[in-house]
């Protein structure tokens, strides 16, 4: 199962150069996993995209609105941040080994728990993933 990072969430819910190669992949994906911390970033970077004015804010509220809704719908598989997950973030930064990212951290965390293959559009997390023996798929333009 796929864990959807708030990189290629975004780019499925707003236009952006990656939108159709995730929204393909996720056409193929049955029911994708996302974090509780992924529902949060993604409210922060429609909001930071309306403040840049690359959304206009009524566009940024009707992404959020059908992003909500989805999650309602449970068309993700919600994932809660747990103790173990902390644990092995904090271990794995901890390590001084990888560039890793307080957040970036947590959700690889929820990746090695839950025996999950991150898709991200992020190069220095899906670089942290392959360090940590994870699977991650790189999207990219």
């Amino acid at each position: 199962m796929y864990y959807i990072d708030t990189s290629a969430l975004v780019a499925y819910y707003c236009p952006e150069p990656l939108s159709r190669e995730i929204q393909d992949l996720l056409g193929q994906q049955g029911k994708p996993a996302l974090s509780a911390l992924t529902e949060v970033e993604m409210y922060s970077a429609v909001a930071r995209k309306v403040r840049m004015e690359e959304l206009d804010k009524s566009d940024g509220q009707r992404i959020l609105a059908m992003f909500a809704a989805h999650v309602d719908a449970e068309l993700f598989q919600m994932v809660y941040l747990e103790k173990h997950h902390w644990k092995l973030a904090k271990g794995w930064i901890g390590l001084f080994s990888t560039p890793l990212r307080t957040l970036d951290a947590l959700h690889l965390a929820v990746v090695s728990a839950e025996s999950l293959e991150l898709v991200t559009s992020d190069r220095l997390m899906h670089q942290c993933a392959g360090m940590l023996g994870l699977k991650s798929n790189l999207l990219s333009v």
